[in-house]
């Protein structure tokens, strides 16, 4: 499965968006086959967490983010979803799961209820080592135009992270003891 086939499904591959998303996409893949290899001893699967990092944010395209080139009609918190829908509907639904559960740090159903989300009413949390790996990967990584390709910083990250709640900030320090960091 060639993941950029797929997106061109969705998107024009001269539209600012995808030149986001593939940019992006690009960068969380090789930071992520990066981390993959800290912990090679527990066989994590890297022909999937290459293509489902490049999908993760396929859903991006239906979320109302004109400064990417996204002119959807949905929150950008509901990329993750969306992206899930997408790539069900694709046949690719291992993939599709790393698309809903890599928003943030995981976002849990007592999260959407607390904060009123507009997101399906369930968990939505990275569960296997390649779900973990592409959700911490993509964490050093924004679509800011002015800091796309640069790694964000540790503490800048766990910064972010905490306006969402502690327990984001503490999965993520999870994270990093398990990956080595």
């Amino acid at each position: 499965m060639d993941p950029i086939v797929v997106i061109e499904k969705y998107y024009d591959p001269q539209s600012i968006a995808y030149g986001y998303l593939v940019r992006h996409s690009r960068m969380v893949v090789k930071k992520a086959l990066e981390i993959a290899e800290k912990v090679k001893h527990l066989s994590p699967d890297l022909r999937f967490i290459e293509e489902a990092a490049m999908l993760h944010d396929i859903g991006i395209i239906l979320t109302n983010t004109p400064e990417i080139g996204c002119y959807g009609d949905k929150p950008y918190v509901c990329h993750g979803y969306l992206g899930t829908e997408l790539l069900k509907r694709e046949g690719l639904p291992r993939h599709a799961l790393v698309c809903e559960r890599h928003v943030g740090a995981g976002i849990t159903l007592e999260d959407i209820k607390a904060h009123n989300l507009p997101l399906p009413p369930r968990d939505m949390c990275p569960e296997t080592l390649e779900e973990k790996i592409i959700c911490f990967a993509d964490k050093f990584y924004s679509k800011n135009a002015n800091t796309l390709h640069q790694e964000k910083k540790i503490e800048e990250i766990k910064n972010g992270l905490a306006t969402f709640g502690k327990d984001k900030v503490e999965r993520f320090e999870t994270w990093l003891k398990m990956f080595g960091y």
